[in-house]
């Protein structure tokens, strides 16, 4: 027994939505990096659900491709929330407008 893709492309669009939301409405910066993790993690599960449906290995590479950039985008991200929070102590991200060009 085997599960469709259109119930792949469901749950893909459903954590998609809740890590737009999060987004699009959160101001703390930990919560807006999970956000735009669950936002990276709905775009690989859509990427693995073709590849098993097409028969090749090309979503599930790019899949992993995805997986190192959502790593290196976790170090940047908890470096910057680490500064924002020795020069301001928040990290809210609607506080630092110093940090502006």
């Amino acid at each position: 027994m085997t599960v469709d893709v259109q119930y792949y492309v469901l749950l893909s669009m459903a954590v998609f939505c809740i890590g737009l939301f999060g987004v699009l409405t959160r101001r703390n910066a930990l919560l807006f990096l999970m956000s735009v993790e669950l936002m990276l993690n709905a775009a690989n599960i859509n990427l693995i659900a073709f590849s098993f449906y097409h028969g090749n290995l090309t979503g599930q590479l790019f899949a992993l491709f995805t997986m190192a950039l959502a790593a290196a985008e976790v170090a940047v991200g908890l470096g910057i929330i680490l500064v924002l929070y020795r020069n301001f102590r928040d990290i809210d991200v609607t506080v630092p407008t110093t940090m502006r060009w």
